[in-house]
């Protein structure tokens, strides 16, 4: 079995390695165990949230679509979707440009106040969501953008701004600015030089904050409660909703979809990191 200790590590070096490996699988399993449950579950032939008969004997006739189906045909459910992809995207483009531009600033050292604008762009991160909410409530009262999409949306691109500011940052941290005044001694305009120099090269960072911001904006579900109305009701509302009044099988379908899509946006991740490191020549 290939290990990362050295050859010399001592009896209790070795003893404590193996442990600590063994208790983060246990964490690991345990984390993990109740989103696994979900997926079975969702093909239950009967309306209930228990493993039947036929399901631990592998019988065909105990699985069913029949929850699928009544996902995408429920008028209320196929509503929130497409509330959830009209919110989330333009969320995560605003939050990925303006995260972007502050990331880019915010590199240079001789940037003012650096440190003290770097901790207000993160604060959504740290003040609890309640209190990010209930204050978005008051200040969006104020301008008429209660009920609104435009509203929520803006709250969204709030919450995924310091996803992009820090993986941008960090994308940013090994950046040779050499390249930027090599090309700009060349002749080529500012506009030129961020396309064609610095946005390839940063590209993983952006599009890894960008993954973030998604998720962030398409799993909130607080400040939506605070701001949307009938109309602008998403898909984690309409699943908050499903539990408190309507408990059916076809929430186990869309949280199956939603694992689906978060492991999705996981490996598409991992993949940006592996090549952001061979890129910086981290790795072979």
């Amino acid at each position: 079995m290939k290990t990362n200790l050295p050859p010399y590590a001592s009896p209790l070096q070795r003893l404590w390695y193996f442990s600590f490996r063994t208790y983060c699988i246990i964490v690991l399993t345990f984390l993990l165990l109740p989103l696994l449950v979900i997926i079975p579950l969702s093909f239950n032939a009967t309306p209930y949230f228990v493993f039947t008969h036929k399901m631990l004997t592998l019988d065909p006739s105990g699985y069913s679509l029949r929850w699928y189906q009544h996902l995408f045909s429920d008028p209320n459910w196929m509503h929130a979707i497409r509330s959830s992809f009209i919110i989330a995207p333009i969320a995560t483009v605003i939050a990925t440009v303006l995260g972007t531009l502050a990331a880019l600033g915010l590199s240079r050292s001789h940037m003012p106040f650096r440190q003290a604008i770097t901790s207000l762009l993160i604060l959504p991160m740290i003040v609890p969501l309640i209190i990010t909410a209930t204050a978005a409530f008051f200040f969006f009262s104020s301008l008429h953008l209660v009920n609104t999409y435009v509203g929520i949306i803006i709250a969204h691109a709030i919450l995924g701004i310091p996803f992009v500011v820090i993986t941008v940052t960090a994308t940013l941290s090994g950046f040779d600015y050499q390249l930027v005044r090599a090309a700009q001694s060349l002749g080529a305009n500012p506009r030129y030089t961020f396309f064609r120099i610095t946005m390839p090269l940063v590209l993983p960072g952006i599009i890894s904050g960008a993954l973030f911001a998604f998720m962030t904006s398409f799993d909130e579900v607080v400040i939506v409660m605070f701001l949307a109305g009938p109309v602008q009701r998403t898909l984690p509302l309409q699943m908050w909703n499903n539990l408190r009044y309507n408990i059916d099988p076809t929430i186990l379908a869309i949280a199956t979809l939603i694992i689906l899509l978060s492991v999705v946006m996981l490996l598409t991740l991992e993949f940006l990191r592996r090549r952001n490191a061979k890129m910086r020549g981290l790795a072979s």
